[in-house]
């Protein structure tokens, strides 16, 4: 349990820079501030998955919640900003927030504590929510006024008079349907009224959004009004299929169990993983008849990279085996030109592979997953042929001028192209292009060829692995004549044509961190210190070196400026994970090694109350404090350090 009380909770700048997150397993969330203000367009309390995990729609964007004593006074709980303006202001009744495991509220109104609750039950487009009396007397009334949307959810609802809205009334059950898309919203729900309005609340105003250089002010649709009699709890769920209130309880039951199972199942020894076993789920998600990664609530997709990196952390690391092995049975599908996608667009249904990084965390993934399972069957049968066509795909060359050149080193990039993680893009301007062997992208090829190696040796290719393990000396032995920066002590970040990149970059990290480390032992160490020195934050590692000219320290302003510091100085919490593996590997003698990686990881503990509740952000600042930026819930975030956390657990209990 995560709990905030009235010093946080009724305080408007600390409730609002706080968020709590629900999903239901097949794209769709929930989510919005503990103070109950909406500050992104991404907010809301059912924002539906229409083509799992993708085609969101944010249907239900809030309630006005007003509570009414026997007096006749009326406390309105809510609270929204409209021009610079915050009316209501119920985050004052605001008494506590906790996780538990669902977000749960407290309100204090005169001599009565109102406790609120919500949750979505996995695998369904549904929010079940309630208002309970827990302390007081029971005579009140609750009043309930939903805000619709009914947009894209990276869209803005404005006032329209085209917009036809149809409402049905039925007993216990309200639909909506609007004429700008084609699927409905159920309201079920244990009211003693309902009275039609058909109002529109204009200009609210998201902070976030105009933090980030975005269009910020909506319009939403009030179309009734639901009125409780709290002498028992009110219950409501809001869904796109028809559900009973009734099955609230029933729901809320199964909801509670699945999650707990979920902790109980990992074997858990902290506080610490448990949030982030709990944290993880909620990146798991159906596409088809398998399962994806989201990679980052509330604005991402499912992306390749994303998913292969964080897949050992959300899924090996928790012994959710059956998981891994539906992912990576998924991408296989789309495989395409020895590449798998980089992204599924949210509109259509063709992939991008605009990336070479993405297919070559594939096989590491698959790696990790055989290491801990020994599945031979589904590497041997299912996927060795396809690894071995994308190995001969990259030797002739695919896509974006992806190819081995004759040194034995993977190229890569074209103009125009963003390939690697490094991935900003404005228009046609890519912001840290990276084009032709980035250092990271030839620790990967290196580590992709001894799997492969490996892999031949167990099912008897013999001619494949001489093949494999040749191509794998002769890239080992280019990499480490042409990339070491004698001058800097550590490696160069990309090398094309004679012209070698010195920037200081977290990238070079690979070259020990992976399972076949590609640079040569004896100069591990300096690469080590050197990213100690100018790199590591308590949140993460930086995307470049501070000492840098092109070093930008804040991620802050327009799309422009924000995509400009984005790899320039910010910091990325996925990066410790890298980090401590090299680290480790490093100093692999220390007596003190453990307490040194719990050092490491306590800043990220610490941020778990800090912007995504629970969850663990994006990217930081690069210069301190590192206020957290971008999305407040990414996957490679929390998997890979729960992937350490994991890996520490099980060195202890070895030991």
């Amino acid at each position: 349990m995560t709990e905030f009380q009235s010093s946080i909770t009724a305080d408007l700048r600390e409730a609002s820079s706080r968020e709590w997150l629900e999903t239901n397993g097949i794209g769709g969330y929930a989510m919005g501030t503990i103070g109950g203000m909406n500050t992104r367009r991404y907010h809301g309390m059912l924002v539906a998955a229409t083509r799992p995990p993708l085609g969101r729609l944010r249907m239900l964007s809030k309630f006005e919640e007003t509570l009414i004593l026997d007096s006749g006074e009326r406390h309105e709980l809510s609270a929204n900003r409209y021009s610079a303006k915050v009316h209501p202001e119920g985050y004052r009744y605001l008494t506590a927030f906790r996780l538990d495991p669902f977000p749960i509220w407290t309100y204090k109104v005169s001599s009565i504590t109102l406790e609120k609750c919500v949750f979505m039950p996995h695998g369904r487009n549904a929010m079940v929510c309630s208002w309970s009396i827990i302390a007081g007397p029971k005579s009140a009334k609750l009043e309930l006024l939903p805000l619709l949307s009914f947009v894209d959810y990276h869209s803005l609802r404005r006032e329209s008079a085209g917009t036809g809205w149809m409402v049905e009334v039925h007993e216990g059950e309200i639909s909506v349907r609007s004429t700008d898309v084609d699927n409905a919203l159920f309201l079920s729900s244990n009211a003693v009224e309902t009275e039609s309005t058909g109002y529109w609340y204009r200009n609210f105003e998201y902070t976030c959004e105009i933090e980030r250089g975005f269009n910020d002010s909506e319009d939403l649709y009030q179309p009734f009004m639901l009125r409780f009699d709290l002498s028992a709890p009110a219950r409501l769920i809001a869904s796109t299929d028809p559900i009973d209130n009734a099955d609230a309880e029933a729901l809320d039951v199964a909801e509670f169990e699945r999650r707990a199972a979920l902790v109980s199942s990992s074997k858990a020894s902290t506080a610490y993983e448990k949030h982030l076993i709990v944290a993880a789920d909620q990146f798991i998600v159906k596409r088809g008849g398998g399962d994806t990664i989201i990679a980052g609530y509330p604005w991402f997709s499912d992306w390749g990279r994303d998913t292969m990196i964080a897949l050992p952390g959300l899924t090996l690391s928790v012994g959710r085996f059956d998981t891994a092995r539906s992912i990576l049975l998924e991408f296989s599908r789309h495989i395409s030109q020895g590449m798998i996608p980089n992204r599924f667009p949210d509109e259509g249904e063709t992939a991008d592979y605009n990336t070479v990084d993405a297919t070559l965390w594939y096989f590491e993934a698959i790696r990790a997953y055989h290491a801990v399972t020994g599945d031979d069957d589904l590497v041997r049968d299912e996927l060795y042929e396809k690894l071995a066509d994308i190995l001969a795909w990259h030797l002739r060359g695919t896509r974006y001028g992806i190819r081995v050149d004759t040194d034995g080193l993977l190229c890569a990039g074209e103009a125009g192209s963003q390939l690697t993680w490094m991935d900003a893009k404005v228009g046609d301007l890519v912001i840290s292009p990276r084009t032709g062997k980035p250092v990271e992208i030839q620790a990967l090829w290196y580590n992709t060829l001894r799997i492969m190696q490996g892999f031949a040796e167990r099912f008897e290719h013999k001619e494949d692995k001489r093949r494999f393990a040749a191509m794998a000396d002769l890239a080992r032995q280019s990499f480490n004549g042409v990339f070491w920066n004698a001058e800097r002590n550590c490696l160069y970040d990309v090398v094309e044509n004679g012209t070698r990149d010195a920037s200081v970059r977290p990238n070079q990290l690979f070259a020990i961190a992976l399972q076949y480390p590609i640079l040569d032992e004896p100069r591990w160490e300096a690469v080590v210190d050197e990213a100690v020195r100018v790199l590591l934050t308590p949140v993460g590692l930086r995307s470049l070196s501070p000492e840098d000219p092109a070093y930008v320290g804040t991620y802050i302003g327009s799309p422009f400026d924000r995509d400009s510091a984005y790899h320039q100085g910010t910091v990325w919490a996925w990066l410790i994970g890298p980090f401590i593996d090299a680290y480790r590997r490093t100093h692999a003698g220390d007596t003190n090694l453990g307490s040194q990686i719990e050092a490491f990881l306590s800043g990220i503990e610490l941020h778990l109350t800090d912007a995504g509740i629970g969850q663990v952000s994006e990217i930081f600042d690069g210069d301190p404090p590192h206020h957290p930026r971008g999305c407040p819930a990414q996957a490679w975030s929390v998997a890979e350090v729960l992937r350490i956390l994991k890996s520490k657990a099980d060195r202890l209990s070895d030991d």
